[in-house]
């Protein structure tokens, strides 16, 4: 998450939390994985696994991502059925919106790409 990023917890209750007062940790407690959200219009659901909880530091304001798996699909292309449908797309030369899509993404798309 960058700094500019907005994010809201919900307690176990559905009590929203204001992330501004509450660290992350403490928010979670004892749970050792959750679920984020991103895009409630396309409801793209990550679940996040804690693999281990280091000592603070004081030069870091935000929680950072030290790695993952895949590429994040492209911004708009609709949830993850519009997400099937480009793969699809992408994938297959023949598809008639293969060149338009590839276009649209910038040329070329790798799923299973990483950028941290």
């Amino acid at each position: 998450m960058t700094p500019k990023t907005k994010w809201r917890l919900y307690a176990g209750n559905s009590q929203m939390l204001n992330e501004t007062r509450l660290s992350l940790g403490r928010a979670l407690g004892a749970l050792k994985s959750f679920t984020y959200i991103y895009d409630y219009g396309d409801n793209w659901q990550h679940r996040v696994k804690v693999e281990k909880v280091l000592p603070p530091d004081p030069e870091l304001r935000s929680p950072i991502c030290l790695g993952g798996r895949n590429a994040c699909p492209p911004e708009d292309v609709g949830g993850v059925p519009g997400y099937i449908e480009f793969l699809d797309a992408i994938i297959d030369p023949a598809h008639e919106e293969h060149h338009r899509l590839l276009d649209w993404c910038g040329g070329s798309f790798d799923p299973a790409a990483f950028d941290l």
